[in-house]
Formats: structure tokens, sequence, C-alpha cells
């Protein structure tokens, strides 16, 4: 693949970075609105940020178990999810594996407009038992992730700058429901993130959350298996964007071992250049399942 071909690709990535925020803030505030990085695609951009507050404010006033708010997304948003969604679509039919791309027929997102997450969180927990609920921004790994043990999924609403259509520094709507909104209506792959949220429960170290962590990024953010002789993502990360889905076919590949995972450093700025690939999803499935369990 020559430079220019990968800078290229670069424009169309997901930076799935594990959600946080500074640690002197309140860990329990799943509220905070989001303060953008100079360097943000959005931040001179003040329509864009008083757009960003306004959707933000849904999960301010959002009581849990109440019905979602629909997000007042606006054409030029809906224009955003449709260039997406022109390139994610055959991306997936490429390099998705079969039990995301059969979640992923039982959400059936219309090509043409943001889904609510109203609507997303409806047929999710039909499926799998699994709850969607609106943050306004970004919150502690740790709230984030012991949210997954009680089967809820912390989930933005706002989505990225219109500038870079297949690019955000940070997960957005289209990585929150195309990626872990589609998983999650996988039985199997919701059954793994409750396991993930227990196992961060039962753990009182940093280091062994930071362990447990990479874990978490390199199967259920950046997860590669093997189908018919080819490599398919599962990984939320990958899977919502096109640039990553091809760009995993570059990578290390590395056997499925999950103790070097929680040892392997990653960058989450860049296309990741290592991954682990199981042998089959039935592989994936029960040696992380039984990974988590002991934990």
């Amino acid at each position: 693949m020559t430079l220019e071909s990968k800078q290229a690709l670069l424009s169309d990535h997901v930076d799935a970075r594990m959600v946080a925020v500074e640690t002197d803030e309140a860990v329990a505030d799943r509220n905070a609105i989001v303060q953008l990085n100079p360097d943000h695609p959005g931040f001179r951009d003040q329509e864009y940020r008083r757009r960003r507050n306004q959707i933000a404010q849904i999960a301010t006033r959002y009581q849990p178990g109440e019905p979602i708010p629909d997000a007042p997304y606006t054409d030029d948003e809906h224009r955003i999810w449709q260039a997406i969604w022109q390139a994610l679509q055959p991306a997936h039919q490429k390099h998705a594996c079969a039990e995301y791309l059969s979640a992923l027929e039982r959400l059936s997102f219309a090509p043409e407009r943001i889904p609510q997450l109203r609507e997303v969180n409806e047929k999710v927990m039909a499926i799998s038992g699994f709850r969607l609920e609106p943050v306004a921004g970004l919150v502690q790994p740790r709230v984030f992730l012991e949210s997954l043990a009680d089967g809820v999924f912390l989930c933005t609403q706002y989505i990225r700058h219109h500038s870079t259509p297949l690019y955000t520094p940070e997960p957005d709507v289209v990585h929150e429901i195309v990626g872990h909104g589609v998983t999650l209506a996988s039985e199997r792959l919701a059954e793994l993130n409750r396991l993930f949220g227990k196992a961060v429960k039962r753990t009182t170290s940093s280091a062994a959350l930071e362990e447990l962590s990479r874990v978490y990024w390199f199967t259920i953010e950046f997860g590669v298996l093997r189908e018919n002789g080819e490599v398919k993502a599962y990984g939320t990360g990958l899977l919502s964007s096109a640039g990553e889905l091809e760009e995993m076919h570059e990578a290390d590949l590395r056997p499925f071992d999950l103790a070097a995972a929680s040892r392997q450093e990653y960058d989450p700025t860049h296309f990741q250049p290592v991954l682990f690939c199981a042998d089959s999803f039935e592989s994936m499935y029960h040696t992380l399942k039984e990974y988590l369990g002991s934990w």
C-alpha cells in the first residue's frame, strides 16, 4: 500500500479510545458537557459546539428507565450519516463476521437518516436485554465498563463534525450505534459485554484494570477472527469505519492470546498495527468467556 493511500485511509478512521475524563472530576458524573480539544475538527465552529451541547442536554435531563427523547438532528447531520453509511455498507459485506452481519440485519438501519437512540434501544432490549442510555459526553472508564455488568451501555448521541465525515477524534453516535449497538443485538456478544462489566467490578487495582481494559480493546473494540479462511472483524472500532476495516489486513495478526493482549500497548489515534486473531467466532467466544469468568 502506498504512502498516499495510507494517508487517504487515515482520514477514514475512528479514534475509539476508552472514554475518560480527568481524574480530578467526579467519578459518578455521567453528564459533563464535553470540552473539545483545540485540534478537534469542530473546535472553532461555534454552531457545531452549540449543536453538541443541545444534544448533550438530552442526557443531562434523562432519568434511567424513561423513554429516550429523540435528538433533533439537522439535514446536514443526516447527510454526514449518509456519507458514512455509503462507505460502510460494502465494507461490512466484505470484512464483517457473520455474527455481526446477522445482528446488523436485525436492526435494519435506514441509509438516509441517523437512527434515533430510542429506536435502537427498543430493538436491542428485545434481543439481548441490554439497555442503551444517553450520556452527554465522556465518562470515566470504570463508570462506563461497570455499567455493562448491569446490561447498560452508556451512549453518546452527537455526530462528528461535517468537515471530516469519515473521521472522528472521539466515539460519536455512528461508532456507538453501528459498532456497539449492533454487537449488543447479538446475544453472545452482549453476554461478553456483561462479563467484562462484572470483571471490572471485581477489579480493585489500577494495574489490573489497565490489563483488563487492554483485553477489552483488543476484543470488543478491535477484535478479528478467521471465517472461511478469511480475516473478519467483530470489534466495534473496526466495524464503525470503512478505513479501519480495510487497514486491519495490514496489521500484524497474532494468535488469540489474552494474556499477551493484556500486556500489549496501543495507540488509539492511529490504525492498529497489532491485532489478536481468533481461529473462529466460537473459539473467541468460549476463550474470552472463560477468561472473564475466572478474572
